[in-house]
Order: structure tokens, then sequence, then C-alpha cells
């Protein structure tokens, strides 16, 4: 296995080959070739994109405190029409509770579902200790959430080490062909809607920063809203501003981490019975 800052180093020279242009048959680099199309729709006035886009993404409600992650993967894999499973076979699949995004992005690989994975960090940041939410399991994660990352660029899964802003995010969302399983900070995304909450003592008054998974799956460009589902709330439709959605987003601890799924493609579950 190869040392992480080696494969980083190998990720940054493929996305400049990507840039420049390539001849091989590289799916991912076709999907991000792709997302980057309508990134650059966005940035011409010329360009007339419709004013908002819902997808009809049925509300999956987390049971525990820890697994919204899963319940917002089963969203996804739900809206594509795959439906022979459930939170709990994706929970035995992940055979832990500590879920990082990186357990996210293998689940929806495991499922064959076409994705991108931005994020700002490759592997496990050790200054997130002083944090509460990661005090307890940071330090058996950040060898076991190190090593995935490395299989996962071995293997090619799409992780591109970089922000996406919500105004990159809201011009992907009307293209039409993405949702995406973003994480926030749950305390600064909830703070409008904290008396709706369905799972009990997600909040307990704490301020701190709280690591919690959303599918955002519309965007209002009139109203410069997203539509998100939130696994933790009762209400199956929230609204949410680009403003609040870029400060929860982007709060410490995220690592501003997001999983762009395609709508229009999915292959058939790989087989097996363990993840990883």
């Amino acid at each position: 296995m190869w040392p992480l800052h080696l494969l980083i180093n190998k990720f940054l020279k493929v996305d400049e080959e990507r840039i420049e242009g390539s001849n091989g048959d590289h799916s991912s680099l076709v999907r991000t070739y792709q997302c980057q199309q309508f990134l650059d729709i966005g940035k011409n006035q010329d360009v007339i994109l419709r004013r908002s886009h819902f997808v009809e993404v049925p509300h999956i409600g987390q049971l525990c405190s820890w697994d919204c992650g899963l319940a917002c993967v089963l969203m996804v894999l739900r809206t594509i029409g795959i439906d022979h499973c459930d939170i709990h076979t994706l929970g035995e699949l992940c055979s832990t509770t500590s879920i990082w995004t990186v357990d996210l992005a293998y689940l929806l690989e495991k499922f064959s579902v076409r994705f991108s994975f931005f994020t700002v960090t490759v592997g496990a940041n050790p200054d997130y200790s002083v944090e509460t939410f990661y005090k307890e399991q940071l330090p058996n994660d950040l060898v076991r959430v190190d090593k995935l990352f490395q299989k996962a660029l071995e293997s090619g899964i799409d992780i591109q080490c970089r922000s996406i802003s919500s105004e990159e995010l809201s011009v992907l969302i009307l293209s039409g062909n993405y949702v995406a399983i973003a994480l926030v900070d749950q305390y600064k995304l909830s703070r409008s809607w904290l008396e709706d909450v369905c799972v009990s003592g997600l909040y307990g008054g704490n301020s701190g920063y709280t690591g919690h998974y959303v599918v955002i799956c519309g965007y209002d460009m009139d109203k410069d809203e997203f539509e998100i589902r939130d696994p933790a709330s009762s209400r199956k439709c929230e609204r949410i501003s680009l403003e609040c959605l870029e400060e929860a987003r982007k709060s410490f601890g995220t690592d501003e981490d997001l999983l762009l799924c395609t709508m229009n493609s999915s292959g058939s579950p790989s087989s097996g019975a363990q993840l990883y």
C-alpha cells in the first residue's frame, strides 16, 4: 500500500492531466469533466439555466444518533431505483458506528452509484482531536480512515481535493443531473427548526460542532434556497438559504465533504458480503 502523501501527489498529477486532456478510458475523469462542464456553464452569463429544479427524493429518518449518513445513502439509492436494502443492511456493510464520508463513498461504490467525492482533507485530520464530537473515536479512526482513503485512491474512486462552493453546487443542481450528500455542522444548519427534531438527544442545548449528513436535492434561484432532506428532522422537506448552507458546510470539522451523485445512471450492486 502506497504512503498517503505519494497517493495525494499522484492524485494531483492526475488532476493536472485531466485539465490538459486524456486519451485513456478513465470513467472517473469523464465524470469530473462532465461536472466541470456544468460549472463552466454557470460562469457563462450568456447561457440561461432553469430558475429552479427539485429532485423527488424520499425522506428517510435516521434510527440512531450516528446513522444519518446511512439514511442519506439510502435516500440516494431509493431515488435511483435501488430499493432492495435498508438502513440495517448499510450498517452491516460499514461495520462501524463511527461513520466518515469515505465510508459513505464506499457504500455508493458498492451499489455502483456514479459520484464524485469533494473534500479539502484527504484522510483524517488529527487537529479535530480538540472537538468534543471527535474526541472519543478519533484515535481509533485516524489509521482506519487513512487506509480507506489510500484504497479509494488506488482503486480509482473519484476524490477531488478541493472545496465546492454553494454557488457551484446550485449550478450542478439546476443542471438536473445531480443530488449531493453533504457533511454539515448540525447546530448551524438546524437553528431555525430545533423544535422539530425527531431523534432525541441530538442537540441537548450544545452549540459545539456536531457532524451531520443531509441530502441536497433542489435549488430555487429566485429565493436563493436549497431544498434538503434531513434524516434528523420530522419534516419531509426543508428549505435553507444558500448563506446558511454555506456556513454549515464549511464549519471546522466538516472538511467541506460533499458526495456529488449522478442521477441519470447507475449499475448493478457489486457482489460480496463485505464492503471493505
